[in-house]
């Protein structure tokens, strides 16, 4: 199949694209640096863009048998109105624009990034694909982020909104930013940390992805994390273990805040998510639990 993926230089996307490389399938990558990555394939056909804008990047799109739209700025940064401008208009643009190059009549498969923020802060409640969005900023975002995916379906395409939890892999990602602080003998829970963590290996996020490419009948919004969410307690306790360090240094919220802004907040509250859609239609995850996922990662 031919199969475009924007923000295809990311974190996801350059697995992904080995992945589907290996697979046999033709890849075209949308991505704003000039040149690709010294480590991506030769095979793939590369494509340098400013997404949020139309140009000659659209004229890809009409002839893909699937487009895979990863791409958005990093939420873990500190937010201030300009980074937040940034993480919204980076999804919302360039989906806009994405879909509007799609040709009516045709059938492409669209499966577009969105996250488990969708739900907004959730304390213990047990969400799946049919609860309703938050009311914080993240869930704003994937509110709009879908609501322009699922523009495409007006023109025949099937649509899966791929709401994200959070990813551990070894290259990047939340991880990225714990294993250092960890490292440093001051890595420990967030809070109070009974937040909610729900997360996903990134073998059972690719896996998701062909599983949920190759299945026509799934369509409209599935969770792609874990079916054992933990608590942020849990998660260091854990990430302590496998690296031969203590978790009894806890960062105070109000220090969190000041350091990380509004984003702050975000990592002090969470919610406990369940990927029904996909063990509905039979996916098996192969890192379920938490220990085995942190102990692959780390190797």
């Amino acid at each position: 199949m031919k199969i475009l993926i924007t923000g295809g230089l990311g974190f996801v996307g350059t697995q992904l694209s080995k992945r589907l490389l290996e697979q046999g399938h033709q890849i075209t990558v949308v991505d704003h640096a000039p040149e690709p990555r010294p480590y991506t394939p030769s095979q793939v056909q590369y494509l340098s863009a400013d997404t949020t804008r139309p140009g000659a990047w659209q004229g890809a799109v009409s002839d893909q048998d699937v487009v895979v739209n990863l791409a958005g700025a990093s939420i873990f940064r500190r937010w201030n109105a300009k980074t937040k401008e940034l993480i919204y208009n980076s999804r919302i643009l360039t989906t806009r624009n994405l879909v509007e190059a799609f040709p009516s009549g045709r059938v492409i498969h669209l499966l577009s990034a969105s996250a488990v923020g969708y739900y907004g802060p959730s304390g213990d409640a047990f969400l799946q694909e049919g609860d309703p969005p938050g009311s914080d900023f993240l869930a704003k975002v994937c509110l709009d982020w879908e609501a322009e995916a699922f523009k495409a379906a007006d023109k025949g395409a099937r649509v899966v909104a791929m709401r994200f939890g959070i990813i551990l892999g070894k290259t990047g990602g939340a991880l990225g930013q714990m294993i250092p602080a960890f490292k440093r003998f001051v890595g420990g829970p967030l809070g109070h940390g009974r937040q909610w963590f729900s997360w996903i290996h990134m073998e059972d996020l690719l896996g998701a992805i062909l599983f949920v490419m190759e299945r026509e009948n799934i369509h409209g919004p599935a969770n792609f994390c874990s079916p054992n969410p933990v608590r942020n307690e849990t998660l260091a306790r854990v990430l302590g273990k496998l690296l031969h360090r203590p978790t009894f240094f806890r960062t105070p919220g109000l220090i969190l805040k000041l350091v990380m802004g509004e984003f702050g907040s975000v990592l002090l509250e969470g919610q406990r998510v369940f990927p029904g859609v996909l063990l509905k239609n039979g996916y098996s995850f192969r890192y379920p639990n938490i220990e085995k996922a942190l102990a692959e990662v780390l190797g």
